[in-house]
């Protein structure tokens, strides 16, 4: 068992507060990530969707989790649970010192997180107050003009990693 955090940093110009759409804990916010088996490290070669609302009965377990993979490769079963309450946003401070903010914290059994592909369904607002909502970053940045403080907007160098809980 394994405890991984899914870390993100972007560059925000003139945005501040990135996450999902619902904040960092939506239950609906769709995690699409490549997984690596523990037994013998064959990875996905797709992403994987895992939504927090999303729980599935764990084989010869009591348990739920949010997914349950076998190996294509050796046939290995595995887990993983969403654990809701760590993450945060990325703030416009973080994002000058690229500094990585934690998002989600994942519960790894037998098989583990490797990539998290940045999707639709993020909200941000501009540092006068703006909101920008439904943001799709699948392309890898937004950009926009800001009426209101009269500047563009943008997002873009988006990087994740995933990092080990201690």
């Amino acid at each position: 068992m394994v405890n991984l955090v899914l870390m993100i940093t972007a560059e925000l110009d003139n945005l501040t507060d990135l996450q999902p759409q619902g904040g960092c804990d939506d239950a609906n916010f769709p995690f699409y990530i490549k997984i690596k088996c523990g037994n013998c490290g064959e990875v996905s070669p797709k992403e994987t969707c895992l939504v927090l609302s999303d729980t599935v009965s764990i084989p010869k377990s009591r348990g739920t989790t949010n997914l349950v993979q076998k190996c294509k490769f050796c046939g290995r079963e595995g887990n993983i649970t969403m654990i809701p309450g760590k993450g945060r946003p990325l703030t416009l401070e973080a994002g000058e010192t690229e500094e990585y903010v934690p998002l989600m914290l994942f519960d790894c059994r037998g098989i583990e997180p490797v990539e998290f592909a940045f999707g639709d369904g993020w909200k941000v607002q501009s540092t006068d107050g703006t909101k920008y909502e439904g943001i799709d970053l699948s392309s890898g940045e937004f950009s926009e003009y800001c009426e209101k403080g009269q500047a563009p907007v943008m997002i873009s160098n988006l990087k994740s990693k995933f990092e080990i809980l201690k």
